[in-house]
C-alpha cells in the first residue's frame, strides 16, 4: 500500500500548493477573511503532505542495533504531528481570523487586475471554483487509493481499522478541505447578497471548527497506532486457525499481535504441545508455522512461538488481566 499512499500524497501536495497560492492572491486582492483562512488551510495541508512523505521515507530505514524492530512507526509519529499542525496551524488560526473579522467587519474589496477594477466577489468565486476542481481531483485520487485498501468494509470502519495513517490522513484532509470550500463559498455568497460582511467571519470560524474536528479525529486514530495496535481480528483468527492445524498442537493458548508499521506485523503465539514430541519435531513445527503465517499474510514479518502448558498460560493470562483491572 506504500505506492498507493505516496501517489495520493503527491497529488494532494501539488493540488494544495496551487490552491494555497490562488487563495492568498484572492485574500490579498479582496480582503476576504474566509479566503485567508482557506489559504492558510491549504498551506498547512501542503506542509502536512511533506511531513507524511518524510515519515514514509524514514519508516523504510532498515533495523539496527538500537531499533531491532525497524523504524516502521516513524510514519505514525509524523501523522500525529500532522494532526497537531492541522489543529493549531489551520483550525485555531481560522477561528482567530473569523473572530477578528466579526469584530471588525469590512466589505469585500474590488480587485485591480491589469489596471481594471474587478468585483472582489467574482474574483473569490473564480478562485474558490478553481479550488473545488483541484481539491475534488485530489480527493478522487485519495478515495480511489483508499478504496483499494478498505475492501468490503464501510468507510468509517475502514478508517478506524486502517494501519496506514498516510493514506487515511490525506483522505480526511481532502474531505475536510471540500467542506471548508463549501463553507467559504457560502460565506462569500451570503455576505455579498445580504450585504453582511460579518458572515465572512462566521464562515472562517466554521472552517476552523471543521479543521479542529478533523484534527481531533486524526489525533485519536494515530495515537492508537503510535502506542501499538493489534492486527485486524480476521488476521488474528487466521493465525489461530493455521497454528491449530499443526500436528502436535493441543491448544492455542494466546495470539498476541502488534503493528510495527502499516505493513509490518509482529506475532507472538503461545502453544500447548504434545509432550511426546521430540525437540527436533517441535523445531520443525515452529519452522513450518513461521513459513505458513508469512505466506498467508504478507504483512506478518516476525513470528515468535512460545511453548507453554495450557494451565500455565491461562494462569499467566489471568494474572495479566488482574493487573490491568
Amino acid at each position: 500500500m506504500a505506492h498507493e499512499s505516496t501517489s495520493a500524497i503527491y497529488t494532494a501536495a501539488g493540488a494544495n500548493l496551487a490552491i494555497a497560492g490562488a487563495k492568498f492572491v484572492g485574500a490579498f486582492l479582496t480582503g476576504s477573511s474566509a479566503m485567508l483562512a482557506e489559504g492558510v488551510h491549504s498551506l498547512v495541508d501542503t506542509a502536512n503532505q511533506i511531513l507524511l512523505l518524510v515519515g514514509l521515507k524514514r519508516a523504510k530505514k532498515p533495523a539496527d542495533a538500537r531499533h531491532p524492530f525497524g523504524y516502521g512507526r516513524e510514519v505514525y509519529f509524523y501523522a500525529f504531528i500532522v494532526a497537531l499542525f492541522i489543529f493549531l496551524g489551520g483550525g485555531a488560526f481560522a477561528i482567530y481570523e473569523g473572530i477578528h473579522k466579526i469584530g471588525h467587519p469590512e466589505p469585500v474589496e474590488d480587485a485591480v487586475l491589469f489596471g481594471r477594477h474587478v468585483s472582489g466577489f467574482w474574483v473569490n468565486l473564480a478562485i474558490l471554483g478553481f479550488a473545488v476542481l483541484a481539491e475534488g481531483y485530489s480527493c478522487y485520487v485519495a478515495i480511489r487509493s483508499f478504496w483499494a485498501e478498505k475492501g468490503e468494509r464501510p468507510p468509517i470502519t475502514a478508517i478506524r481499522r486502517s494501519k496506514d495513517p498516510a493514506l487515511f490522513t490525506v483522505l480526511v484532509e481532502d474531505v475536510a478541505a471540500l467542506l471548508g470550500l463549501v463553507i467559504a463559498l457560502a460565506g462569500v455568497i451570503l455576505s455579498e447578497t445580504l450585504d453582511l460582511p460579518v458572515l465572512d467571519g462566521w464562515a472562517s470560524i466554521g472552517i476552523g471548527l471543521v479543521l479542529i474536528g478533523m484534527a481531533i479525529f486524526l489525533m485519536i486514530e494515530t495515537h492508537g497506532l503510535l502506542i501499538g495496535e493489534a492486527a485486524d481480528p480476521e488476521i488474528v483468527a487466521a493465525i489461530r486457525e493455521v497454528a491449530r492445524a499443526e500436528p502436535g498442537v493441543h491448544h492455542v493458548n494466546e495470539v498476541l499481535t502488534q503493528h510495527l508499521g502499516p505493513d509490518d506485523i509482529l506475532v507472538n503465539v503461545s502453544l500447548d504441545m504434545d509432550d511426546g514430541l521430540s525437540a527436533g519435531e517441535v523445531e520443525r513445527m515452529v519452522e513450518r508455522l513461521d513459513r505458513a503465517l508469512k505466506e498467508r499474510h504478507r504483512k506478518v514479518r516476525r513470528v515468535f512461538v512460545e511453548i507453554q502448558a495450557r494451565s500455565a498460560a491461562e494462569a499467566q493470562i489471568r494474572a495479566v488481566q488482574a493487573a490491568r483491572a
